[in-house]
């Protein structure tokens, strides 16, 4: 049996990121369920909006190009999203599209990502807890050839679900992050 290799991150830049403690929770299950777990933070690879007159003139950007050897390097993904006006941030699509792009002429397009599976959560100050994110990003990434796991994991106010810690205070719901964490391992392994 193979030790699954995950990268996990959440998908906003913010230092306190709600999600990227909800990433952590999920990678933390993920490692005791003997995944091998790359932790990132979205914030440390900034990179220019997406422009194939740039990509032309410039190339790949090195955020974007060390970003995309993580995801090459993966088998599995950890995401969680914040929801920003109902949607993903601008921040966690942009990073998808540049590492989407073939770097050499003999590499597909989509390469970094096709095949892969993932865990997706969301953690919202909101009410709804991201909800409204995950609609959209499963299909996104079920688009791109990623295969999403069923089950998936919202927080809701998260301001009051997460602890100065980066821990969820109740401890069912930090069960049920790490308890995804973990399910995508043995989906890989």
């Amino acid at each position: 049996m193979k030790t699954p290799r995950i990268l996990a991150f959440g998908g906003s830049l913010r230092a306190a990121s709600f999600n990227q403690s909800i990433a952590a929770i999920a990678a933390d299950g993920a490692r005791e369920a003997g995944g091998d777990v790359t932790l990132i933070s979205l914030r440390d690879f900034r990179m220019p909006i997406f422009d194939e007159d740039l990509e032309a003139a410039e190339g790949m950007p090195e955020a974007a190009a060390k970003l995309k050897a993580l995801f090459l390097a993966s088998d599995g993904l950890i995401i969680s999203t914040p929801e920003y006006n109902s949607t993903i941030p601008a921040a966690l699509k942009n990073a998808i599209d540049w590492i989407s792009r073939a770097t050499d002429p003999d590499e597909k397009p989509l390469s970094a990502l096709r095949g892969k599976s993932a865990a997706i959560f969301a953690a919202s100050p909101g009410g709804y807890g991201g909800s409204r994110a995950l609609t959209q990003f499963r299909p996104f990434l079920e688009n791109i050839g990623i295969s999403v796991l069923e089950e998936q994991v919202t927080v809701a106010k998260a301001h009051e679900a997460i602890g100065a810690n980066g821990r969820l205070l109740d401890p069912a719901q930090e069960a049920a992050v790490k308890a995804l964490g973990a399910k995508l391992v043995a989906k890989l392994a």
